[in-house]
Formats: structure tokens, C-alpha cells, sequence
């Protein structure tokens, strides 16, 4: 249980869409997820993550929210390993329900504010462009994609819901492939499948409970009785949804069976 807290797992996808433009057909996305930096207490496991990362050789680098546990500082120290994750495009980031100190008695609504502006901070410190309910478009070989970022958006009532989506996807504008951030899976069925252009939802948050079996043959955690998608790949029509379990973890220091995911996509047109 322990060595699995840090036992890091590249999983390759290979996803196909009759849509997607030309330029792109092979593009590798990279996806992390729920780093939870609080919960480390040295820099060594995700300067080896780092390095995992990197050897990927991966065209756009993406996380989805979960960066700390409670408190913007807690990357701090982290920091400088983050900063060596190499991307000739920008790397993309959303914010997760952990990011915002909700879990946190602080002394006033202003140092709570404090705290999400200096997370906000981190993330451009780090090198990452954090996505806030706005959209990226990036070009290669003529042809556009999309990248859109929410805030955190859940379905569940004791999560919040900070994410405005028809803002997003306004600023996303006519590309014709687009993919988006959403840290918490719910989102998808009570919002994003009512968005047919939206191609790709990337999401974390549930860790697959940290627990569970992970089999070829076979996948079942507990927490798959609070989400209906919850790790993996998940298809309505020509939308897909993809759930990391997370890079680090929370709450005890350790898993079981859904080990710390590094997730490779490679975009084929169908």
C-alpha cells in the first residue's frame, strides 16, 4: 500500500474522431491530475514523475485540478521540480474543489481570497496557464483545436460549483475540435453533453478511492457508488470522457490497485 502511494503508471489511450482536423491526426496529449502536494513530504517522488513525464515525448501537457490539499503554499517547495516538466506548447491547467481552501477556518473572507490568488500565483510561478472558465486555441499545419478550462464544477451538493461552462465554450468560438478541463467527472452528464462540439472531457478527482481492483477483466472500487464515471474512459455518442485517478494522493499515504496515473492520448481521426 505504501510503495503504491508513489509507484507512478504511464497508461496509453488511443482515442479516434471522425472530426478531428487533419494536422492533429497523432497528436499525444499528456493528462495529470490531483497532485495534492500537501500530502508529500519530500520533493523526490514527483521529481521522479517529472522525469516519467518528460520521456513521454508528449505534444501538449495538461492538469486537471487538485494541485494542493488545502493551502496554496504547500506546491511551494515543489515548485522547482514542477517548473522542469518540458512542453514546447504552453501547458494547460484548471483548478480543482481542493484548490480553492474550502476545507480551511480561515481568519477572514479576505484571507481565504488571499490564498486562492496566491494558488493562482503558483501556477503561473510553475509555468502553467490555468484556464478559468476561458479557452485556447492552438494551431498546427493550418488546421485549430480548442482547449477549455473550467473552474470546478460538480453535480454532487458538497462540492462546489465555481465553473461557468457557456462562458468557456463561448470563448472556445468555431474550432472545430475541443477539448476540455473539468476536474470533477460529474460535470460531463449535467452539463458538457449538452455541448455536442465539446469532443474530449479530461477530469480527475476521485482517485478511484486510492483502493480497488484494476484488472484487464475487471474494475471496481468503492467510490464507484458515489460516481457514476469514475476512472477511465467513458463514450456517449462521439463525446468521450476520460477520469485519471490522480497523481498523488490524500487522506492516507498510500494505494491499492489504482495506482498514480500518467495518461498518454494519442489522437487518431477516425
Amino acid at each position: 500500500m505504501a510503495k503504491g502511494g508513489t509507484d507512478y503508471t504511464v497508461r496509453r489511450v488511443q482515442l479516434r474522431f471522425p472530426n478531428l482536423p487533419p494536422a492533429f491526426d497523432g497528436f499525444k496529449v499528456l493528462q495529470i491530475s490531483d497532485l495534492h502536494t500537501g500530502s508529500f513530504n519530500s520533493t523526490e517522488p514527483l521529481e521522479r514523475a517529472v522525469a516519467m513525464i518528460n520521456r513521454q515525448g508528449a505534444d501538449l501537457i495538461l492538469m486537471t485540478g487538485d494541485l494542493v490539499n488545502n493551502r496554496a503554499t504547500e506546491v511551494e517547495p515543489h515548485i522547482p521540480a514542477l517548473q522542469g516538466i518540458k512542453s514546447e506548447l504552453p501547458i494547460f491547467s484548471s483548478l480543482g474543489n481542493h484548490d480553492y481552501g474550502d476545507y480551511v477556518q480561515w481568519e477572514s473572507p479576505a484571507e481565504k481570497r488571499a490564498n486562492l490568488e496566491r494558488l493562482m500565483q503558483n501556477h503561473a510561478k510553475i509555468g502553467w496557464t490555468l484556464l478559468n472558465d476561458t479557452s485556447h486555441t492552438i494551431e498546427r499545419g493550418g488546421d485549430k483545436i480548442a482547449v477549455v478550462g473550467v473552474q470546478n464544477w460538480s453535480s454532487h451538493a458538497n462540492f462546489p460549483k465555481h465553473g461557468n461552462l457557456p462562458k468557456a465554450h463561448a470563448a472556445s468560438g468555431d474550432a472545430p475540435f475541443k477539448i476540455l478541463l473539468s476536474h470533477d467527472p460529474s460535470h460531463w452528464e449535467a452539463q458538457v453533453l449538452n455541448y455536442p462540439d465539446i469532443d474530449l472531457t479530461l477530469s480527475g478527482h476521485t482517485h478511484g478511492m486510492q483502493f480497488g481492483v484494476n484488472l484487464p477483466f475487471m474494475k471496481w472500487s468503492p467510490v464507484q457508488y458515489v460516481y457514476k464515471q469514475w476512472a477511465g474512459l467513458y463514450e456517449q455518442g462521439r463525446q468521450k470522457l476520460y477520469v485519471n485517478v490522480g497523481l498523488g494522493f490524500l487522506g492516507y499515504p498510500g494505494r491499492v490497485g489504482f495506482l498514480p496515473e500518467i495518461t498518454v492520448f494519442e489522437l487518431r481521426r477516425a
